[in-house]
């Protein structure tokens, strides 16, 4: 019976080789297609229900499909919705913050 030792450094290139293995994946399974989730992923992307998810579609605020009577949503969209709705958004780095600071 053979013994092998597994060094720190084996684990963590290990782990590298998964995570780069995994976004490959990813990355080859998206690339140039538009991700569609159904109703019930984006309420729970979104933590909304049924009735708020009606609404956005009724008033244009989120925009879908529908196909065989599934709805679907693109992704992106969803993203975008939540980037407009945002509260105290920081500015981006090449941005100048809105802000006035005055001395104490």
């Amino acid at each position: 019976m053979s013994v092998e030792i597994i060094t720190k450094e084996d684990l963590v290139q290990t782990k590298e080789e998964i995570i780069q293995e995994m976004k490959r994946l990813v990355s080859k399974q998206y690339l140039g297609e538009k991700r569609l989730l159904k109703a019930k992923e984006v309420m729970k992307v979104l933590g909304i229900s049924p009735g708020t998810l009606q609404n956005m579609r009724i008033n244009g605020t989120l925009p879908y499909s529908m196909v065989g009577g599934l709805t679907y949503y693109v992704y992106e969209d969803i993203l975008k919705v939540i980037e407009r709705n945002m509260k105290n958004r920081l500015p981006d780095d090449d941005e100048e913050p809105n802000v006035k600071m005055h001395k104490i």
